[in-house]
């Protein structure tokens, strides 16, 4: 055998499980058909996220938070209605995965990877706010703790384990190495061939060449697949597009590099792995385009606070729970019944100071690069750095001293002018009356009051209410928004040790974690996620499946 086990991709999910592996004494070969610097895959964009429960930070900032809690909001949220209590049902061990994972973001995740030098942000970021009822979709408290680093700092641990194992020869990193199918023994499987691809000079993220220099095959005790999911093919999007969403979007931009392609759930299906869940997926409503792109059609996700209005694209206002941050799969369902493709934010400069953060490492100098000057500055008046380059160079801001010029703005950027200016002014000055009391009938501005008592979301992520159309406020701002493709929650369905399920049962020799098996068990999220929880959910099912691998050779 080349190998007791064959890792098939190098992000966050393959390094974890690869470490595992190394751990447990086996000798591991990574194949990637990415170059090396590609090494930790989408992984090394993220903006760091993870969801702890009753962590340090949320006592610190007193936010009281316990596992129930979590184990109810997470339940409010997956919506597992799939024969969840069948052992054949698509829901079944993406519930069990579920259960498991709360009790590891509750219990020893922190310590594991504090343990390993991982470190966070103090506050506490309040995302996915919830729409609305306490058991029912949403974080209750704030959950979403920054890793200091950002996602390179969160990968730092596990790349140097592994580059430290190759060093040492317990490690072969096959880079430019393109799986195309696995290769099965008396039923089990036993392997994977496919093509070796040209020496590439590509930057991270960037495309890179297909052309092919010769094939491969290798053999192992055991396969254990981290590819990823499908989030760059537009077209794999638009097949799997859940019909609850209405029509899929004729327009999307990418928030995952080219190579997001999906093709191992089709090779591993092939091979007699078992895909559910296929309609799943996390795609974000408050994508911008990259006016620096790295790779096609990129996006970047904004972060928004819960104080800009929301406005489809003939300028009508959402109602609850729609609003910046609370409820993404229903505001993406009301963009669909919009019958447009795009939405609108309208705000003020006060609020962008305040509220604005922009998904990604690259996007985040100061906490990707640990530079705690530059963090502070977050939390003195300006919008941070990268934030006004978008405002500036991006082909998707309209910025105006008055709402007539940001109207006549905002409709020089669609096909045809959309938004009627007396109709948004009508709005908008409805609001503006609901902040002159401290109570209101307007249920953002009442979001807007009970976050403002969270002291993270005080200190540095909510404005203080007030009027939109406020010169001293000023300028407007208005923001089109576009729907960024980003995570596959469906995909192989797995047990608890990550073994890959097919019709009889689990394949031998076959195991998978990470976003290619819906982040656990073909499904760990549901419906929807919490945040914060795609890394932890390859952190969690790497180790895993890594642990079941090495106990299966």
């Amino acid at each position: 055998m080349d190998a007791d086990v064959i890792v098939v991709g190098a992000g966050l999910a393959g390094l974890v499980a690869t470490a595992e592996l190394v751990r447990a004494g086996k000798r591991v070969v990574v194949v990637d058909q990415e170059p090396e610097s590609g090494l930790g895959g989408q992984a090394h964009w993220s903006f760091g996220g993870l969801f702890l429960v009753d962590s340090p930070e949320q006592r610190r900032m007193r936010i009281r938070d316990s596992r129930e809690l979590a184990w109810q909001d997470w339940l409010g949220s997956a919506g597992f209605d799939r024969d969840p209590d069948d052992p054949a049902g698509q829901d079944h061990w993406g519930l069990r995965w579920a259960r498991a994972y709360v009790d590891f973001a509750a219990g020893e995740k922190r310590a594991w990877l504090h343990g390993l030098g991982v470190r966070w942000v103090p506050l506490v970021g309040w995302a996915e706010r919830g729409g609305g009822l306490a058991d029912g979709h949403g974080n209750s408290v704030p959950r979403f703790h920054i890793t200091w680093g950002t996602g390179p700092g969160l990968l730092a641990p596990f790349v140097a384990q592994v580059r430290a194992a190759a060093a040492e020869g317990k490690v072969d990193l096959r880079f430019r190495h393109r799986v195309d199918g696995l290769v099965k023994t008396g039923g089990a499987v036993t392997g994977v061939r496919g093509a070796v691809l040209e020496p590439s000079g590509a930057r991270r993220g960037e495309r890179s060449s297909r052309v092919e220099t010769g094939s491969f095959e290798l053999t192992a005790g055991a396969v254990l697949v981290t590819s990823g999911g499908i989030g760059a093919d537009h077209d794999a999007v638009r097949r799997n597009w859940p019909a609850a969403l209405g029509p899929a979007p004729r327009t999307l931009i990418s928030g995952v590099p080219e190579h997001v392609d999906g093709r191992m759930l089709a090779i591993t299906e092939d091979a007699g792995g078992r895909v559910v869940n296929r309609d799943r997926m996390w795609h974000y409503t408050e994508g911008i385009r990259n006016w620096d792109p790295i790779w096609a059609r990129h996006g970047i996700r904004i972060l928004p606070g819960p104080s800009s209005l929301w406005f489809d694209a003939r300028g009508k206002r959402f109602g609850a729970p729609d609003f910046p941050g609370f409820d993404t799969l229903s505001t993406l369902a009301a963009i669909g019944r919009s019958g447009y493709d795009h939405s609108w934010l309208v705000l003020t400069q006060k609020i962008i100071e305040k509220e604005f953060a922009l998904s990604g490492s690259e996007q985040n100098p100061d906490l990707t690069g640990k530079d705690i000057k530059l963090m502070l500055s977050r939390v003195r008046p300006g919008a941070p750095a990268p934030v006004e380059a978008f405002k500036r160079n991006g082909e998707d801001f309209v910025v105006a001293d008055t709402l007539t010029e940001l109207v006549a703005g905002m409709n020089k950027l669609t096909a045809e002018p959309l938004i009627d200016l007396d109709d948004l002014r009508r709005q908008i000055e409805a609001r503006d009356r609901e902040v002159d009391n401290p109570y209101t009938k307007d249920l953002q501005v009442m979001a807007i009051h009970n976050a403002r008592r969270a002291l993270s979301d005080k200190l540095a992520r909510v404005a203080a209410p007030h009027r939109i159309l406020d010169p001293a406020a000023g300028p407007l701002i208005a923001v089109r928004l576009t729907i960024l493709t980003r995570k596959t929650l469906g995909g192989l369905q797995t047990d608890l040790d990550g073994r890959v399920l097919g019709a009889d049962g689990p394949l031998p020799g076959l195991f998978a974690a990470g976003e290619v098996a819906g982040f656990g068990g073909g499904g760990v999220h549901g419906h929807r996620s919490l945040e914060g929880t795609f890394l932890g959910g390859c952190l969690f099912s790497g180790r895993a499946a890594g642990r079941g691998a090495a106990a299966a050779v």
